[in-house]
């Protein structure tokens, strides 16, 4: 088990979480509080989640990663409207899907792995 701030993964959620932030500075005052700080609070739970599946075990790691795969559609959709509204960059935009779509693989073939590595009942 890797420590969970070397994981690809968590450097990617990282990397998210900083474009969060750049977000919700081009967000008008009437959304900073009710969808940045949302989205923003969706990219920690991201890295939270992130290290508690890497310090648990196949049943629970699942699930942590699960909640991941959850958490990262969330923000696709709450910066989709975002984007949909003029309130965020094309570039922001751009650099956000391709970080959400790393998450998204790296958390997808990890559930994968550890689905494949449960014991057949």
């Amino acid at each position: 088990m890797a420590v969970h701030d070397k994981l690809p993964i968590h450097r990617t959620g990282v990397q998210l979480l900083n474009l969060a932030v750049s977000v919700q500075e081009q967000m008008p005052r009437s959304l900073k509080r009710i969808v940045g700080e949302k989205i923003i609070q969706h990219c920690m739970d991201l890295l939270e989640l992130m290290a508690l599946a890497n310090a648990s075990q196949s049943e629970t790691r699942a699930a942590y990663l699960e909640q991941v795969l959850t958490k990262q559609r969330a923000v696709t959709v709450m910066l989709r409207v975002v984007f949909d509204r003029k309130h965020l960059s094309p570039k922001l935009w751009a650099e956000s899907i391709e970080l959400l779509g790393s998450i998204g693989r790296q958390a997808g073939g990890w559930l994968k792995n550890v689905k494949n590595r449960a014991p057949a009942a």
